[in-house]
């Protein structure tokens, strides 16, 4: 009965706008759009800036006596950051492929829950071994994260709009950056609050308020469009016809005094924090952008090709013997492309797969070989070595060369194949039934 209650409010839906191409019918698909902005993408926005505060605390930790209070010695700071990005390449692959298959609405709020009591749990921590234990779990959590919440918007928007959706994650994760320090430095202030260090707090404040917002997430993670609590009946007939079109493709908490401030803007450990803000609020501003002329213009590679060369410049200067002022100068360059960079390749690859199945896998597959460089960057970003800067910056700026490169290369096999589409087309390529990919000819590439 709910099927054929469906369908005829679909039929009503398309009897009253005669044409889901006419103008009235896109208008409220652009309506429906920015309803799914306003109750889907802020849910994942801030799932993966919280993600990023706990998984980059760390740091904030370190300069605040975790280090000495633990017994730290040599790189094991190194090593808890890099056995992160280990297990969080692990996780990655696998749950890109179950995710859908354990529904969206289990799997993203179990995420958060469980690395929330993760995060918990390192402020309690007392040696190394425990620190590594803790982000050993954190990378493996966290690590499943982000390829359920690019699929889950795969599900909800569709491949033309999903570049600035995908970047609403990434600048989110800019965001944390930016404000990670304030949050920080604020936390911080409860150092000897029941004993505990500040670090402490930090853990387990962060802790507390991701394990909140996992249960908030039971109620405000939708199963499906069909069952969305802030979906009418209309606007599922809408949702159940974009399905439609893409069907053959898819397949299924401190009182502060003026004079801590005054003393906080005074330290220059202050100023180290405050200076990424900044940063990373024009790398989200410039990424924000860039998205929404990628989707204005349905182009997929002239982002990545015009800004990887501003972020490639930025670490040229950084291996030159220039003043702190310039070097800061750099850092908003390599910002510049980053984000839209890293954001726009996942956007470019997965609006063109298809079926979900092959979706799924190829974007594991790339998120997978992506966070390799986290575990890279641990050991070649050596704390207090010149050189080690200067092997971590000369890494990255190779990396960006050699991402640009290939990225023309992946222009011209598209090109190619579209080609070799517009040929069967030509000769009468008529769809037939069953699941299709984006290798048939009528599946054009975004390029």
């Amino acid at each position: 009965m709910s099927d054929e209650k469906d369908q005829q409010i679909t039929r009503e839906y398309l009897q009253q706008d005669e044409s889901p191409d006419s103008i009235e019918a896109k208008k409220k698909e652009a309506a429906l759009v920015r309803k799914l902005d306003c109750y889907v993408a802020p849910v994942m926005m801030l799932l993966m800036l919280i993600s990023y505060l706990d998984r980059g605390n760390i740091g904030f930790a370190a300069t605040q006596g975790m280090t000495k209070d633990i017994g730290l010695k040599g790189s094991q700071l190194n090593t808890a950051v890099s056995v992160f990005y280990i297990f969080y390449i692990l996780a990655e692959f696998p749950t890109s492929i179950l995710v859908k298959r354990l529904q969206f609405n289990r799997v993203i709020p179990a995420i958060a829950f469980c690395w929330g009591i993760v995060c918990l749990c390192t402020g309690f921590v007392r040696n190394f071994a425990g620190l590594v234990t803790t982000r050993i779990f954190l990378g493996f959590f966290e690590g499943c994260l982000f390829p359920s919440m690019t699929l889950f918007l795969c599900n909800w928007y569709t491949r033309e709009e999903l570049g600035v959706r995908v970047a609403y994650l990434f600048i989110a994760s800019a965001l944390s950056g930016a404000f990670g320090g304030l949050i920080a430095w604020a936390i911080l202030y409860m150092d000897g609050v029941s004993g505990l260090p500040g670090w402490r707090w930090l853990y387990i404040l962060e802790g507390v308020i991701t394990v909140v917002w996992a249960f908030i997430c039971i109620f405000v993670v939708p199963k499906n469009y069909e069952t969305a609590y802030f979906l009418t009946d209309a606007e599922k007939a809408i949702m159940r016809q974009r399905a439609e079109r893409t069907e053959a493709y898819s397949g299924g908490q401190g009182h502060y005094s003026k004079a801590d401030i005054k003393e906080a803007a005074k330290d220059i450990k202050s100023w180290a924090q405050y200076l990424v803000i900044p940063v990373n609020l024009w790398g989200a501003v410039v990424y924000a952008i860039g998205a929404y002329l990628s989707d204005r213009f349905q182009t997929r590679f002239l982002p990545l090709i015009f800004m990887a060369p501003v972020g490639i410049a930025g670490y040229a200067i950084l291996l030159s013997p220039v003043s702190p002022g310039v070097r800061y100068f750099a850092t908003y360059l390599i910002s510049t492309a980053c984000f839209l960079c890293t954001g726009g390749n996942i956007a470019w690859l997965s609006g063109n797969c298809a079926p979900d199945g092959k979706r799924a896998a190829s974007l594991g597959i790339l998120l997978t070989l992506t966070n390799i460089g986290g575990v890279v960057s641990g050991q070649i970003y050596q704390t207090g070595a010149a050189p080690g800067y200067t092997l971590g910056h000369a890494w990255s700026l190779g990396c960006l060369a050699f991402a640009w490169c290939g990225w023309w290369i992946v222009r011209a096999i598209y090109q190619r194949r579209e080609k070799r589409k517009d040929v069967k087309l030509a000769e009468g390529y008529v769809r037939g039934e069953g699941m299709y990919t984006d290798r048939e000819p009528d599946f054009r590439y975004q390029i």
